[in-house]
């Protein structure tokens, strides 16, 4: 069974007379960035915050330290090929940066700013680096360290000024941005001509939910391909008109990478930086965005907020959300009562969308979600106040979006919608998703067993397993590694158990287990919020870690599970629980940098414990 959307749709042309076709035609990301910035000029591309105030860097000022920072690279002995690990938080200096290194004819490789030194080491040693470019002392405390131990890296450039360790030649980034610009820009443009979509242009190391990161070399045409498909959902399903990205997901991480910086530069976009999560609701009211590219678990926090905020304004408001989802559940469902969900869509779009849509800066055309599964309640929820909620799926082996859903196609939220322009999806005899097209990544460096083992004949084995629907939809069903087998041979899909335990108001996070066991137990991560909550009404003091073996507390968890447990098969049903010792984080390395469980973690913490429910 197979699936490939190879077709063209009349595509609706954008703004500036920029068109599909220009990103499906370019030779290479940087050309076509500066190709952009030629047209759009003066106007404001790249903005951060500084000192309370929305600053900017134009596309053409970003275009001239693009070139002149490239020319330095080359200037510092750097040749064609040679990687630069890229260190930094989100802001415009990366986008400069990362641009700047494909410009030189160089290979980006970007690094999570959570990486201990450990993860560092790995990442230099493995990609052979031979220069880094950081932001500054925060983050240089755990690569310095790093660089020394693994003595690579003959270069060091910093965005703020760092103590670089000794022996190595240091540079200040925004010195290496002087000098002629014209002459720096007809080297650069003789350079890229030379380089092709089928070029490497960046190798992003995958997260390691099962262990090591592997680095995938990602090239310009993979990244294209992805902007492309991407830009043609746009088009085509909302229109594309002058569009604003905030970014908040690490741009070390390939859905960022691609989706909230390859895919905003094709549109001729503007990107806002969030000033991270603690402020990021007051900066999608400022900065308005027309795109968000986030991860289901922050969909899942706000989710929380708006259903409590509602709570305040009386049953009428909570009645009226719960309405708008089930009628956005019913459209995606293709079981739509017209002229009874028309007359409350007309209600609705009246009374309760504006104020949720102003909540998001009132512009949003789409929320986009990936990186993790989606609890399809969540995606209806946000689709009935008025905001698509679109859940895309990928691997960072595929640029890394394969396919998202969209309305055209029906926004059904259990599945990731149909693939992208371009992209061909095959079910394998044992349900792996299959992918083959440019997107594809050309393996993983410097591990051809490993890229033996993923890539055959073309296709990517996802290893996920799934199937597709009769609108030509993906659905997946579990990670084809991350399926529990029961005792009686049973497949059980934890992610979907894990999805509705998070719904619950009392379950901040929870891990399923059972593998070769007779049933389910799950480790459960009290919501900070609702925990709090709960201390003051049962007069408890501190916060939940101190009251986990309290048995009232341990009952309002069972509870929650419980309920969940009502909507579950047999084999599903989560029979034990217990309340783990801390919150699963990047920090205690028990999430990935993209916020998905790293399941082994737990397991060698939390694995006598979890077994001892079995005795």
């Amino acid at each position: 069974m197979a699936h490939a959307n190879p077709g063209r749709t009349a595509d609706r042309p954008g703004p500036h007379g920029f068109t599909l076709a220009d990103i499906e035609n370019a030779q290479n990301l940087v050309a076509l960035f500066l190709s952009r910035a030629d047209v759009l000029g003066d106007r404001p591309f790249l903005y951060a915050k500084t000192d309370g105030e929305w600053r900017s860097i134009s596309w053409a000022d970003a275009a001239r330290q693009v070139c002149l920072l490239a020319e330095s690279l080359v200037g510092l002995g750097l040749d064609k090929g040679d990687r630069v690990l890229l260190v930094s938080e989100n802001r415009p200096q990366w986008c400069i940066a990362d641009l700047a290194i494909m410009a030189a004819g160089l290979i980006t490789v970007p690094a999570y700013t959570t990486n201990t030194v450990h993860d560092h080491q790995h990442v230099l040693e493995n990609s052979g680096a031979r220069a880094v470019i950081l932001s500054g002392p925060k983050l240089a405390k755990n690569l310095m360290p790093a660089v020394a131990a693994s003595n690579r890296a003959d270069h060091i450039i910093a965005m703020e000024p760092i103590r670089p360790p000794q022996a190595t030649n240091y540079h200040d980034m925004a010195a290496l941005m002087q000098g002629d610009a014209d002459a720096a820009r007809r080297a650069v443009n003789a350079r890229i001509a030379g380089i092709t979509r089928e070029d490497p242009a960046c190798i992003i190391y995958t997260s390691g939910t099962g262990g090591s990161p592997r680095g995938v070399r990602q090239h310009h045409g993979a990244l294209l391909h992805n902007a492309a498909g991407a830009g043609d959902v746009i088009a085509n399903d909302f229109g594309w008109s002058e569009e604003r990205f905030l970014s908040f997901l690490p741009l070390s991480h390939a859905y960022e990478h691609t989706g909230g910086q390859a895919f905003p530069i094709a549109l001729g976009a503007e990107i806002f930086y969030s000033e991270g999560l603690d402020k990021l609701a007051g900066n999608i009211e400022e900065v308005r965005p027309t795109i968000m590219v986030v991860v289901p678990r922050l969909f899942e926090v706000l989710r929380t907020r708006i259903l409590k905020q509602l709570a305040k304004q009386g049953k009428l408001a909570e009645t009226m959300a719960q309405r708008a989802s089930r009628l956005s559940e019913r459209k995606g469902e293709g079981k739509s009562r017209p002229l009874i969900d028309s007359a409350e869509d007309m209600l609705l779009e009246r009374v309760l969308r504006p104020k949720a849509r102003a909540k998001f800066g009132g512009r949003v055309k789409a929320l986009v979600s990936g990186g993790a599964p989606l609890t399809p309640e969540i995606g209806y929820f946000f689709t009935g106040l008025g905001m698509p909620l679109l859940q895309g799926y990928g691997q960072t082996e595929a640029g890394p979006i394969i396919s998202v859903n969209r309305p055209s196609t029906g926004l059904k939220m259990d599945t990731v919608g149909t693939p992208l322009r371009g992209v061909e999806v095959r079910i394998a005899e044992d349900s792996e998703i299959l992918v083959r097209g440019e997107l594809v990544m050309h393996g993983y460096w410097r591990n051809a067993e490993e890229t033996a083992r993923t890539l055959k004949d073309g296709w990517l084995h996802t290893g996920d397993i799934g199937h597709i629907d009769n609108r030509g939809r993906i659905v997946i069903t579990d990670r084809k590694k991350d399926m529990i087998i029961n005792d009686k041979g049973d497949n059980v899909a934890p992610q979907r158990v894990e999805g509705m335990l998070t719904l619950q108001p009392e379950i901040g996070q929870a891990m399923v287990s059972g593998d070769r066991k007779p049933y389910l137990v799950g480790l459960i991560v009290p919501d900070t919020e609702w925990a709090a909550e709960w201390a003051r009404e049962n007069g408890r003091t501190g916060d939940w870690t101190d009251w986990r073996d309290d048995a009232e507390f341990g009952a309002a968890i069972r509870a929650a599970v419980d309920r969940v447990n009502a909507d579950l098969s047999v084999i599903e049903k989560v029979r034990r629980i217990m309340i783990a010792d801390e919150p699963f984080s990047i920090e205690n390395e028990e999430m990935t940098p993209s916020i998905k469980i790293r399941r082994h973690k737990l397991r060698e913490r939390y694995g006598e414990r979890l077994n001892a429910m079995y005795r």
